[in-house]
């Protein structure tokens, strides 16, 4: 194993901030695939002492939510401060998207020419990977076969014990990705079953036969949480934790139905928990916060010049439990996952309602019927073989989640939710006269934020042709080798054409 090792470390780089506080080592651990499903977000079914006294030790924001409901478009957000469609990760680094420059300003580069050591264990998944410069890197894949898992401890220690610098370390552990393992290297001691648990209620649907499923999906946070806590052990153990600001962090909703890939509540928000002794008043936190927001959080921490331009805002007032102004409107976005899934959507909302717009109203949402046989296929791996027809539970469902499953279908271009009388977003209100003013309010907010932001989509040859563009490919092998032209007609470096797909090789829709 290669240690990132300063044997000497120079006064330079052990020097406190200009402010004469002292640099704190910064641990960020991320989870796969899950929302706020731990015991000390209300959920009743989540095993998870660890993360629930992590929350007691710091700070919990209750309203915190990423960029976007992908893995690599949420990763390259909160890493380099930027929305998707500013750093250009729209999709999946698996199928070959990426940022449209490497010397986009991000977290590891702008700590590691400050002085700090720097290290990876687990994935990165953003592309292209060099533009991260770890010095330290372990596990480097998505280890979804949960193998060795003893090893993100064991590789943690030998990277905080390596130098006296201080040092950001990014843990990133594979659960609660698919496939939901019930046990994995006898984790968790003792599982759940279906009897234990209820599905998550933003899916609007409770049939026995998918609980099997969802026990497993609390079996994997279980294992999370103690893995988790063996990190935290051993970072006591150093003797570094109270100079450690530690942030946890889901990198977006669970893969069920409306969650991951979607803007719904159930993909976009996310678990925040922060601690930073002597710095965070541990507390529970109801402003609108967003991942975008860490990358100022902890170059402010790091006595680092900010970045000009992040629309992030740095988190230290909130930790502190200062008064402070805060933003009113937080904003989501979504583009694909692969190609298979490609749906635009914008999202704006306020201390209460929020909305969505669909770029391509009136469209069929591809993702819809994908992620329906995806998990009808992982129904049947955790039970009895044809004890449950997804779609036909659907449509016996109560009246407003099936009109709330069709919507999300083929949705209008706006959608509009009363989050405090209906926080799983069942009820479209955006046809309604009374609400009227409110969807006009938001959409102005969106489009302002659309444009501060210069959104590449506002342009309707731009859309048309990153239309084109995806969704003639249809297969990741394929996608994987392609280079993507939107990096380069997104900001009129070349001029924009509708009339054929970007170069590379590609499969034809058929």
């Amino acid at each position: 194993m290669k240690i990132f090792c300063i044997l000497a470390a120079s006064a330079a780089l052990l020097a406190p901030r200009a402010d004469g506080a002292p640099r704190p080592n910064i641990l960020l651990i991320v989870s796969e695939d899950n929302g706020p499903e731990l015991g000390c977000y209300g959920d009743p079914f989540a095993r998870t002492p660890n993360l629930d006294r992590l929350a007691a030790e710091g700070v919990r924001f209750e309203r915190a939510y990423v960029a976007q409901a992908g893995c690599s478009q949420s990763r390259a957000s909160y890493l380099t401060g930027l929305y998707p469609h500013q750093h250009g990760q729209i999709g999946l680094a698996t199928w070959g998207f990426r940022l449209y420059r490497e010397d986009t300003p991000n977290i590891v580069r702008s700590l590691k020419e400050a002085g700090y050591r720097t290290g990876i264990i687990g994935k990165l998944h953003v592309n292209p990977a060099t533009a991260f410069p770890f010095d330290f890197a372990e596990i480097p894949n998505a280890n979804f076969a949960r193998k060795n898992l003893g090893d993100y401890a064991k590789h943690a220690k030998a990277f905080i014990a390596a130098g006296d610098a201080p040092f950001l370390l990014s843990v990133n552990y594979p659960d609660a990705h698919a496939p939901w393992l019930r046990q994995a290297d006898g984790l968790p001691k003792s599982p759940q079953t279906g009897a234990d648990v209820k599905v998550m209620p933003y899916m609007g649907i409770d049939p026995p036969a998918m609980r099997e499923m969802i026990a497993d999906h609390y079996n994997c946070m279980s294992r999370l949480d103690s893995l988790i806590g063996d990190l935290l052990a051993l970072l006591d153990r150093t003797g570094k934790a109270n100079n450690t600001l530690v942030i946890y962090l889901g990198d977006h909703g669970a893969d069920m139905l409306r969650g991951k890939r979607t803007c719904y509540e159930g993909g976009v928000r996310v678990p925040l928990i922060i601690r930073w002794p002597g710095q965070a008043r541990p507390q529970v936190r109801r402003e609108l916060v967003s991942t975008i927001d860490l990358m100022p959080t902890l170059l402010a921490a790091a006595g680092v010049a900010p970045v000009p331009g992040l629309p992030g805002l740095p988190l230290q007032p909130l930790l502190a439990g200062e008064p402070v102004k805060w933003r009113t409107h937080l904003f989501t976005e979504y583009h694909t996952h692969g190609s298979l899934n490609y749906f635009p959507q914008r999202t704006a909302r306020n201390d209460r309602y929020k909305l969505i717009e669909n770029l391509l109203p009136g469209s069929v949402n591809p993702d819809y019927h994908l992620t329906l046989g995806k998990l009808q296929a992982e129904v049947r791996q955790h039970g009895p073989k044809g004890a449950l027809d997804l779609a036909a539970t659907i449509a016996n469902a109560a009246p407003d989640v099936r009109t709330a499953y069709a919507t999300m279908r083929q949705p209008p271009r706006y959608e509009l939710y009363d989050l405090k009388t209906d926080p799983h977003e069942f009820r479209n209100l955006a046809g309604a006269t009374e609400h009227a003013a409110r969807l006009a309010e938001l959409a102005r907010a969106l489009d302002d934020w659309r444009r501060e932001t210069r959104d590449p989509l506002l342009n309707p040859a731009i859309l048309e042709r990153l239309t084109a563009e995806v969704t003639a490919v249809t297969s990741k092998t394929s996608g994987k080798q392609l280079v993507w032209s939107y990096p380069d007609y997104f900001f009129g470096r070349e001029p924009v054409k509708t009339d054929s797909p970007s170069k590379g090789k590609r499969k034809k829709n058929r």
